[in-house]
């Protein structure tokens, strides 16, 4: 099996990067990339573990960036070595962005009248504190009693704490990743909301044209029909198709590892082939 779409711990998964990847491969992935929110430090950690075992890890990422207005999630992908230095320290500068707007949605929160302070969250998370850790602060504090439930009623983007990240522009991201030798791939599509395929088209061609050079077909939010038109869309635009459960561990528990949710992940190795000869 092959997942190219994971988080540990070190963003917002629950498995640390030494038990994802055993646990990729107790459920027969042999093909793992770990691709944490905007760094790249679960990698390193995986690493050697990875190698005893023999599972094949990929070094990758997933960019928080903007386009048209909303949220767009850029995968990249290293397969024949490190990203370099300076791309991990425009991931730092990152990090800041993600920060200040964890600043403010904990400081929305206590205008709702929710107890909750930054640094609270900050001692959830690792590298990187999100939205997930502000939502186990929640749930701690008996303001709600799921996850689910505080993104549904405080920090989801339909909810009334919600605050958007500063993030870079996706053609700026897509640049940055091909200057440092990465390969970058727009992230299961099927969140960008564009119900109509000739915009959804459009805002394809569009990242297409700003050096984009892979598309997430697969994913555990995509249906078959969402898969047939995101592979449509791949070969139209000479995109190499990439897939992954997007696993976070327990925090969506429906998610399995190389499988997504109900089998509907089936990614395969000629896939990754066609990604590393990018």
């Amino acid at each position: 099996m092959v997942d190219l779409h994971t988080h540990t711990n070190e963003s917002d998964g629950t498995d640390s990067p030494v038990e994802l990847v055993e646990k990729a491969w107790g459920v027969g992935v042999k093909t793992l990339a770990i691709t944490d929110h905007d760094t790249l430090s679960g990698v390193g950690m995986a690493w050697g573990r990875a190698g005893e075992l023999g599972l094949r890890l990929i070094r990758g990422v997933e960019i928080s960036t903007k386009a048209r207005g909303r949220s767009v999630h850029l995968l990249a992908y290293w397969f024949g070595g490190e990203a370099p230095e300076s791309f991990v320290e425009w991931l730092r500068g990152m990090l800041e962005i993600r920060r200040e707007r964890n600043r403010k949605l904990t400081a929305r929160l206590r205008e709702l009248g929710l107890a909750i302070e930054l640094g609270e969250a900050e001692r959830l998370g690792r590298t990187v504190t999100g939205r997930v850790h502000i939502a186990r602060v929640l749930v701690e504090k008996g303001y709600v009693g799921t996850i689910p439930e505080a993104f549904d009623r405080y920090i989801g983007e339909e909810a009334p704490g919600y605050v958007m990240m500063e993030d870079p522009k996706t053609p700026l991201a897509i640049e940055k990743v091909r200057e440092h030798g990465g390969v970058p791939v727009l992230a299961h599509p099927i969140r960008l909301g564009m119900r109509d395929e000739e915009v959804e088209e459009g805002f394809v061609r569009e990242q297409v044209e700003a050096g984009l050079l892979g598309l997430e077909v697969m994913h555990s939010d995509q249906d078959e029909a969402a898969r047939g038109r995101y592979m449509r869309l791949a070969e139209r635009y000479g995109l190499a198709p990439s897939g992954g459960s997007d696993f976070h561990g327990t925090i969506k528990p429906r998610v399995e590892l190389g499988r997504g949710v109900g089998g509907n992940v089936v990614v395969p190795g000629e896939w990754v082939d066609k990604l590393a000869a990018l």
